[in-house]
């Protein structure tokens, strides 16, 4: 998968987030937070998984669906895209 190692940096540093998030998550559980402060964290992960997903996902169809060189085909996929960032929003 070239668009990973291409992109390697800026998505282990997005899961690195994502694990804070998580790490963050935990100590309110364990601290016994509110309900929405969990409930609001908990959707702070969810967006951000679902942007990682998004950013593998577009990588991946620009990189193995579409032919790069294909203006025609990346410009088919821009309203494909469209719909999962409403989807995964």
């Amino acid at each position: 998968m070239s668009h990973i190692q291409e992109n390697r940096k800026k998505l282990v540093a997005r899961v690195r987030r994502i694990g804070g998030q998580v790490a963050s998550l935990e100590r309110a559980i364990e601290g016994d937070e509110e309900c929405g402060a969990v409930l609001q964290q908990l959707a702070a992960v969810r967006g951000a998984v679902n942007g990682l997903i998004l950013q593998v996902m577009e990588g991946h169809l620009r990189s193995h669906v579409a032919d790069a060189g294909n203006t025609k085909q990346q410009d088919e996929l821009l309203p494909v895209l469209a719909v999962l960032k409403s989807y995964l929003k």
